[in-house]
Order: C-alpha cells, then structure tokens, then sequence
C-alpha cells in the first residue's frame, strides 16, 4: 500500500476513521434530539423542520408496516425526483429495516419491468408524473401496491413556474391499489421500537448498466455509514452548513455528499428537485449556501450563464463533485470567479460514492485525488494484474470499508469483478488509471471506452481534456469512429461557445488540435451539435454519441 499521500492529508484529520456501529436511521433521530427545531430542508420557498422530518417519517413508516404489509429486508422501489419526500420516504423504509431500491427517473416501463422482477419489489413509492411508467406493471409483475405523490405538496412561494402541479388526482383512471400520499400520512399507526443492526442491508442501487445489464449493489448500513461520516469530516460540514442539493438522489454522489453526510451533521439542505443555473444561483444568494457538490457539465453550465456576475457566491467555501473530470481551463474560471479551488472525487456505486478526494488544502485539477480514510487503492497492469510503478497505466482496483458485499443475484460476477492481492479482497472498477509519485490518481478511461487506432490506444478523456483549452468549446465529447486505413479513429462532438457559433469551422479545430496533441491522438472528425444526450446526474451519454459516428 502506497502512503504517499499522507503527506498531503487535511491538517488535524484523523487518518484513519472509526465508522459508528449506528445505522443511517439513527443518524437522522440523532440530528433530531440535537437540534429539534433547526431548519432541514429548504425547498422551493417552504421550510421543514429536523422535528418535522423525522414526524413524518414515522408516520410513513407505520403506514408502510400496518396497512401494507411492509417487512424487515423487503425490497421497496423509490422511483421520484428529489423533493422532501424522496428523503421522508428513504428514512421510512429504512425505520422497518427494509431496504431502499432506488431507481432513475428517467426509466422505462421496461427498465422498471427488469428492477421489479430482479428485486422481487411488491411496493412503490413514486413521483405522479412518473406514474404512467410504472402502472402497467401492477398487472404484469410483483409490484402491487404504489404510493404516489405530487411534488407540489411541499413545495412553497419559491416554485415560480409551478413546475409540480398535481394532475392525478382528477385521473379517473388510478387504480384501486394505488395510494395518494396524503391518505398515507393521514393515518397514524404505532409500530415496534427500531432495532436496526450497523450489517442490514439498507439500499440496493444498480450500476448503470455502461458494462452490460445493471446490476444491483448490496450496501448494509455499515459501507453507507462509512462514506456518510467520511464525507462530513473531509468536506469540513458543520451542523452550520448549508448544502445545495442539486445532484439526483437516485444517485450514490447526490445521495451521501447533498443529504446523507448534512443529516448526520445536523446541516440545512437546500434542494432542487429540478437543474436550472439561475434559480441555483438565486438560492446560493438567497440561503448562504456554504457547500456545493456537482458534476463538471452542471459546472460548466452555471459558470457560462451571463448574468452570473449579477449573483453573490461569497458564502461558498467548498465546491467539488466527480462522475467525470473538470476540464482545467473551467476550474481556472472557476477561481477567478469564486476565489475556490475544484476539487474532485472519485467513486461508483460499488462503493457507495467516493473512494478518493482531493485534499481540500492541497487540490490537483482533473485528478481524483488520494485514497480516503483506510482505501488501499493500487493499479494493476491489465494482462498479468501485478502492480505497476508511477505514471503507468493499469486497472484501479480498491479494498476499503465502503466496498459493497456483492451484486445481488450475481455470484459468477461477483467473482470476476474482485482479485485478491496480498491476501486481500480488491474490487477491480474496470477504470484505467495512473498515479502519480505523490500518490494522487488520475482517471484515463473507462476500459470499455478505448480507441485503438492503428494500434494506438486513446483515451478520450485525455482528449476531451485538451479540447477544452480551445477558446471556443463549452463542450466535448470524444468517441470511436470506424476508419478503413487505421480501424478505428478519433472522432469529436463539439457545443460551441455562444460567440463561436458560425464564426469557426470543424476544420480550424482538428487544425489546432494538431498542435496540442500526439499525431495519432487528435481528433480527424469534429461535428458541431447544439446539445449532448444526459443522464439526469449530468453524465454525458457517450455511447449515444457513439452509435451516431
């Protein structure tokens, strides 16, 4: 294990962390007792209290126990955007020990179809405007009783454009087995003390399927409490911060750094059920919003608004995310805009979000930073899985204390996808990585994601990386693109900068990029788009690109 990068650990952090024997429940009853009446979460101009949350939560969770039948371990799917009541109904599930599924909003019936047959879910609780997804599988599957809720019932003065208007209620279609959400709440129901144990299983969140079918990741309450408490103390959050919320809670990064690791902290959670740079920028200013984790294209998104110089970021102190790397060039404007470094992390669902961070006092731009609190990280060279040496390229693979105990149903992958090293369990994240002689990693790829030109591999993160420096790209998105003489070749989807549009050509940048690069690394084709198909957690969908090339 290489422990060079203690050298650069956050001053008066611990290096090592006691994970608490709690579960993520009591995290939120403890939170409660300690500030009873301190605000929980802001949401589009209405107020609840940590008193309040937990309320409500209780009276979910007796609804789910005595009136649907709810039992310890059963898998319950929670398909809705964030609103408070994706939070209430997560805490709920997880108050009978049940375990949380949380899926995408942006699946279909068929996705949904494959998550309730893998689980064997019998129980729902959605968002309204998804409901028309999931209603056919009433008949067709496990699932059998839907809790259903509008987001307009919590939302207050600030939801200008009524983005949540109720229309189920007036569907004289809604099934008999479908609930309205303020029927579940309407009753009280009295429910054995909790008992939660630090090895039930909490949350099952699949990958997302970039690799193959997606797969569920088992995580008791013991990894997620291990990334919950971790991401508090590196990020320095108080139960005086302010976090901005704007990253799905669907996903393991939004879920721990936005919500979970506030919670446990005691902190205000500003929340966004929705993307909008503006309205963000409104409530930074309007809340004093102190903390903020997001991906690079929201980033960029928000630094390109022109009436940014028109809001107050001063309350910011910590801003950073993962899920792809910050191009240099928008970290740079970030600090003259901020006067606040970038700084990112690296995880995956397998790891119920991080497994490095980029030490806040000392960041390195477009690196995942250091392993976090007792991860041993290595590279392994992809052929004969020994270690390499500094600035090679191999396999990142990780053993540490938020590692998940397996894919659920999967046994065959779950013996491909670890590899034993100095008697040690690794689980390989099919990442290509290098790590620098001061311990700090840098991603490359994704393996599945290489381009072989004429035998050369290329790396189209690397890539994206220098055509960011042009004075003319917002946006890149790098693929494969079938090539007669080399096979493959290297291919760009370019959004140009508002004051680009028209004024260059395709031409002009493979031309500059020829310069910036190795000669069989540029990219020979460049096509100019307007926008690049997302994930709702911002990822760019690149094999959509790719079927296009």
């Amino acid at each position: 294990m290489n422990k060079n990068h203690f050298k650069f650990w956050p001053p008066r952090l611990s290096k090592s962390l006691t994970i608490p024997k709690t579960t993520i429940y009591d995290n939120l009853v403890i939170s409660t007792k300690k500030y009873p009446d301190k605000i929980a979460i802001h949401y589009y101009g209405r107020s609840i209290t940590y008193t309040e949350l937990l309320e409500e939560v209780e009276i979910l969770a007796g609804y789910l126990k005595k009136k649907l039948g709810v039992e310890k371990q059963e898998k319950v799917l929670l398909f809705m955007q964030n609103s408070p009541q994706y939070l209430i109904s997560f805490f709920a599930i997880l108050r009978l020990r049940a375990v949380v599924v949380p899926i995408n909003p942006m699946s279909t019936t068929q996705d949904l179809a494959f998550y309730v047959k893998d689980c064997d879910i019998k129980y729902a609780i959605i968002g309204e405007e998804l409901y028309d997804n999931i209603v056919p599988l009433i008949k067709e599957t496990s699932l059998n009783n839907i809790i259903v809720t509008s987001y307009s019932e919590y939302s207050g003065e600030y939801n200008e454009n009524n983005d949540f208007k109720p229309n189920l209620a007036n569907n004289n279609q809604k099934l008999s087995n479908v609930i309205f959400w303020k029927d579940a709440l309407s009753e009280t129901y009295q429910i054995d003390e909790y008992d939660g144990l630090e090895d039930d299983v909490a949350m099952i969140p699949y990958t997302s399927g970039t690799t193959g079918m997606p797969k569920g990741c088992i995580h008791p309450n013991r990894t997620i409490q291990a990334n919950t408490v971790g991401a508090s103390l590196w990020m320095n959050m108080t139960a005086d911060a302010i976090p901005l919320l704007t990253l799905p809670l669907f996903h393991v990064t939004g879920l721990i750094h936005s919500a979970l690791a506030p919670i446990q902290s005691g902190s205000t959670i500003v929340m966004m059920t929705r993307w909008d740079r503006d309205y963000a920028a409104k409530e930074m200013e309007r809340h004093g919003c102190t903390h903020w984790i997001n991906i690079s294209t929201m980033l960029i998104d928000f630094l390109s608004n022109p009436n940014m110089n028109s809001y107050s970021l001063s309350s910011l102190q910590v801003i950073g995310g993962g899920g792809a790397p910050l191009p240099e060039a928008v970290g740079e404007q970030l600090y003259e805009r901020t006067g606040l470094r970038y700084y990112e992390g690296y995880g995956l669902t397998e790891t119920i979000s991080h497994t490095h961070f980029n030490p806040p006092n000392r960041p390195k731009l477009q690196c995942l930073g250091i392993p976090s609190f007792d991860v041993d990280a290595r590279v392994i060279d992809l052929a004969t899985g020994s270690e390499v040496g500094p600035h090679e390229l191999g396999e990142l693979v990780v053993n540490g204390p938020q590692v998940f105990s397996g894919y659920y149903n999967r046994e065959d992958e779950n013996k491909v996808s670890h590899i034993e090293i100095d008697g040690k369990q690794f689980f390989r994240t099919g990442d290509i990585v290098k790590m620098d002689e001061e311990g700090y990693f840098f991603i490359v790829d994704r393996l599945k994601r290489m381009i072989n030109a004429s035998g050369f591999k290329v790396w189209p993160t690397e890539v994206e990386a220098i055509l960011y420096k042009h004075p003319a790209v917002e946006q890149a998105c790098v693929v494969s693109a079938p090539d007669k003489k080399r096979g493959e070749t290297v291919k760009a989807f370019i959004i140009l900068k508002t004051d680009f549009i028209g004024k260059i050509k395709e031409d002009e940048i493979i031309e500059w990029s020829k310069s910036q690069m190795a000669a069989y690394k540029y990219p020979r084709i460049i096509e100019f788009v307007e926008s690049f198909p997302t994930t709702s957690s911002g990822k760019i969908l690149w094999r959509e690109l790719q079927e296009k090339s």
